[in-house]
């Protein structure tokens, strides 16, 4: 199976990490479903598509989550603009693309309040929050010890919950 990444100039082809990122997926969507629940935050899978009017991005992040009613592009009802949380979960070929050209990106959707990236070969989680003043700030989780705090919905994750059945878990 070839996994490939659509930039906007290229595809970056996935390489090794594809099963490591689906359990990081399934683990953080479902922690994410059960914590959100009944709440008018709720988590979206990579079906769903954001559009960034301010630079003409159309993307698919891991893992979208949209507070209050899906605000829909006017060019496309099947697409979002408004993500309150955007999460990558990291591959080797696509890291540096999610940490800088993509994130450059995300930074000009005026919901956008988190940033979440989860490594797909070590145990470390990066959160970059806008902060009062409108900066972006980040925050790292490096041990499975930890838990993952997502402020813009109040919400904690334990940090081996999401690691939980790949080969970085003791």
């Amino acid at each position: 199976m070839s996994l490939h990444l659509l930039t906007r100039k290229r595809f970056i082809p996935y390489r090794n990490t594809w099963k490591w990122r689906e359990r990081l997926w399934k683990n953080m969507m479902g922690q994410l479903y059960m914590g959100l629940r009944g709440q008018t935050c709720q988590p979206y899978g990579s079906d769903m598509r954001i559009h960034i009017p301010e630079n003409t991005l159309f993307t698919y992040p891991d893992i979208s989550i949209i507070c209050g009613d899906i605000i829909h592009s006017p060019e496309d009802a099947d697409t979002a603009i408004a993500p309150t949380i955007l999460i990558e979960i990291l591959s080797r070929s696509a890291k540096d693309y999610d940490r800088g050209g993509k994130f450059k990106l995300y930074r000009d959707i005026p919901a956008l309040k988190e940033y979440i990236l989860i490594d797909s070969e070590s145990i470390n989680i990066e959160v970059f929050r806008v902060n009062a003043s409108g900066h972006w700030e980040l925050e790292e989780y490096k041990t499975q010890n930890e838990t993952l705090l997502i402020k813009a919905v109040d919400t904690a994750i334990a940090i081996h919950e999401i690691y939980e059945g790949t080969k970085l878990t003791v």
